[in-house]
């Protein structure tokens, strides 16, 4: 059995008795085309199993129709959350993306950058390799980051989520806090650092953890146990993943939470509320991340001659309050006392 010949613009343009320009600036909304007429023909088109050519477009316009996306580290579980939002707001558009791995290193985030330059990518979205900087590379790119990142487009408020986090604390009367990152060399764990240290109430004291560098042995124990019993309530960390780990930490050395320490996150994982207890966390607006990025991308691939529509500051992020932070003991049975420094 025989099937129909899927339809070109030629083959549309002599069915309706119009012309192929007309044809094509229906189908790719350009152009001055009747709302009447323009409905025919993309119901033709479709009926017709008309299916544009890719190779046809590039070379009319010089352009491939697809953007390159390069991800810090796809095993981290945030990044396939961010390729999803990215491919997402591509795809309105009509572009689509090709995906590379830098794995968490800095030489091959370079080789990712140039293997997506050569497969022909318009343009570039990057999610840099902590503290590393996207120069000059030749294409449009737009960076994910931090705003203290040189060169970023667009992110998350990571220094005001740190805010957002450390004023929930001490709103449930916490005082004594350790504030745990990954690394050092990370521009947002810094940033959400430094947003958590600008927050902490007058008279707290605090204790900075990074839980990899030198002398830490990766996976190695924090010594969370000896800084909650030294009087420590309240272990926020810079990420979920790292929420977790100090939270099975806590909770193998006898410790309960929230009752007797408290634990918060940053990235709010798909797995955030189901853990036991469920994690208090912050969570990114991806999708409006996305638009933003893909959005200046266009623009600058497109009309590289119109100033960029992105919003100053970073994307405000939701604090999500679970059951893993609660007011401390103290504050628990002195209610009318208030929190106290320890």
């Amino acid at each position: 059995m025989s099937t129909r010949p899927r339809a070109s613009l030629k083959d549309i343009a002599a069915e309706l008795g119009v012309s192929v320009a007309t044809v094509s600036n229906a189908i790719s909304g350009k152009g001055r085309v009747s709302e009447e007429l323009g409905e025919r023909i993309r119901a033709t088109a479709l009926a017709r199993g008309y299916v544009p050519s890719l190779t046809g477009r590039a070379l009319r316009t010089g352009r491939s129709g697809v953007l390159g996306l390069v991800l810090a580290d796809i095993a981290n579980p945030l990044f396939p959350k961010i390729a999803q939002a990215v491919e997402a707001a591509a795809a309105t558009s009509g572009y689509g993306v090709l995906i590379a791995d830098s794995r968490g290193d800095v030489t091959e985030q370079t080789q990712a950058i140039r293997r997506l330059m050569e497969r022909g990518a318009d343009g570039l979205i990057v999610v840099p390799r902590r503290g590393t900087r996207v120069g000059e590379i030749g294409l449009p790119v737009a960076v994910i980051d931090t705003p203290s990142t040189p060169g970023n487009t667009v992110s998350a408020d990571h220094w005001g989520g740190g805010r957002q986090v450390i004023g929930h604390l001490a709103g449930l009367g916490h005082r004594h806090f350790v504030l745990i990152g990954g690394s050092a060399a990370s521009n947002v764990q810094n940033d959400r650092i430094s947003g958590m240290r600008s927050a902490l109430p007058a008279g707290a004291r605090h204790t900075l953890l990074w839980a990899e560098g030198p002398g830490r042995a990766p996976g190695a124990p924090l010594g969370l146990a000896a800084l909650a019993a030294g009087g420590a309530t309240a272990f926020a960390s810079v990420s979920d993943l790292i929420a977790l780990r100090a939270l099975t930490e806590l909770q193998s050395a006898g410790l309960a939470v929230p009752e007797d320490v408290s634990v918060t996150g940053f990235d709010d994982m798909v797995w955030a509320g189901v853990v036991t207890p469920g994690l208090t966390t912050l969570h990114q607006d991806m999708p409006t991340i996305a638009r933003h990025a893909v959005d200046e991308l266009l623009r600058m691939i497109e009309h590289p001659e119109t100033a960029s529509a992105v919003p100053p500051g970073g994307v405000p992020m939701r604090l999500v309050v679970r059951q893993s932070a609660a007011a401390p003991r103290a504050a628990r049975t002195c209610p009318t006392e208030g929190a106290k420094p320890t």
